[in-house]
């Protein structure tokens, strides 16, 4: 079963990003509520692990649909202009208890609770499973804020761990420029050999789109800062590097 996962890994991805493709069918118009999608090239020097320079091209979709929302993404990495490429990615399917239930968990602080689950799958490893559950939260001036608390099972380790993965996302202004704070961490236990790692992701975009005169809400530049503690669950190996980001969602 595992390894029938692993096969259609991308397969499940890229049937994340063609929902869009079926939005305006009169079939499916109840069943998928709201979707996004995005593109993003990265930039950064001074890696700790492997090549010090890397490029970083990421397709991100999330989508809401009657029983809960999705959440994937793929990383196609370079370490140079010859160097290796590889990738990794992650699809994250949610199914809120307010939709399946039909009552309005919502309550002050909290805006729903939910069934949480996620697959990630390096190039080239096995994949790792993650499943619990989730809380999101009503914060003011907060698209939104997203708690997660997971059971980590990576197959190719001993035993289980924890995980807590936030997301957030916050739109502002600073005069007449639109800004985008947004970002992730995960927080993971130690797992067989593996030891407890962070992993802090925030990013700060400008609306050039809107500046120049494209589009609002269409292209950012920015920085995304990568902070990773014991990174890959290595000992001793923090990481810390920013990273030159261009984003387009379509």
């Amino acid at each position: 079963m595992l390894k029938s996962i692993n096969h259609y890994f991308f397969a499940i991805i890229c049937a994340l990003g063609f929902c869009t493709l079926f939005v305006s069918l009169p079939a499916t118009a109840d069943v998928l509520q709201w979707h996004t999608s995005n593109i993003q090239v990265l930039r950064g020097l001074d890696y700790e692990l492997g090549e010090e320079q890397r490029t970083i091209v990421t397709l991100e979709h999330a989508n809401g649909w009657r029983y809960g929302d999705n959440f994937g993404f793929l990383d196609w990495t370079r370490s140079s202009n010859t160097g290796p490429s590889t990738y990794y990615g992650e699809i994250s399917p949610r199914f809120s208890l307010s939709k399946l239930s039909g009552k309005d968990l919502s309550n002050g602080l909290i805006k729903d609770v939910l069934i949480s689950t996620t697959i990630e799958k390096p190039k080239n490893k096995q994949a790792r499973y993650l499943y619990g559950a989730a809380i999101d939260l009503n914060i003011p001036a907060f698209k939104f804020f997203k708690f997660n608390a997971y059971v980590r099972d990576n197959p190719a380790l001993s035993g289980r761990t924890w995980q807590i993965t936030l997301a957030w996302n916050v739109p502002f202004k600073i005069g007449q420029t639109s800004i985008l704070a947004e970002g992730f961490a995960d927080f993971s236990g130690a797992e067989g050999g593996s030891k407890a790692n962070q992993l802090i992701v925030p990013r700060l975009l400008v609306d050039i789109g809107e500046t120049i005169g494209i589009a609002d809400n269409k292209l950012y530049m920015g920085v995304e800062w990568q902070y990773w503690h014991n990174k890959f669950g290595i000992s001793g190996v923090t990481e810390s590097v920013p990273q030159a980001q261009i984003k387009w969602v379509f």
